[in-house]
């Protein structure tokens, strides 16, 4: 593959696209909801995303449970929060990733 001019790209972050700042889990299981999670955080850490937005919904709570557990754990995430009201509140985590 050719390299465009001007030479390759030297940082991380520029040969890891952005998988963008928000994850939608709605609907999923939470085993494939923690699966999508893991494979997200690494690309979002990878890209240089210093925060992201994942929506898991209100529903019974237990998305946002297992959600919020896995976060607590994962070695790229620094801290983690509700969303505020307009951002849909306890529906959404926003998640303070490690630089």
């Amino acid at each position: 593959m050719r390299q465009p001019a001007g030479g390759s790209q030297s940082s991380s972050a520029a040969n890891h696209p952005s998988p963008g700042i928000e994850l939608d889990l709605r609907g999923q299981r939470a085993d494939d909801a923690l699966d999508t999670l893991d494979t997200y955080l690494e690309r979002a850490y990878l890209a240089g995303l210093p925060w992201v937005r994942i929506i898991h919904g209100k529903g019974t709570g237990k998305l946002r449970q297992v959600v919020r557990d896995a976060l607590r754990q994962h070695p790229h995430v620094l801290s983690f929060e509700a969303g505020k009201p307009a951002e849909g509140g306890d529906g959404v985590t926003v998640a303070k990733l490690r630089t």
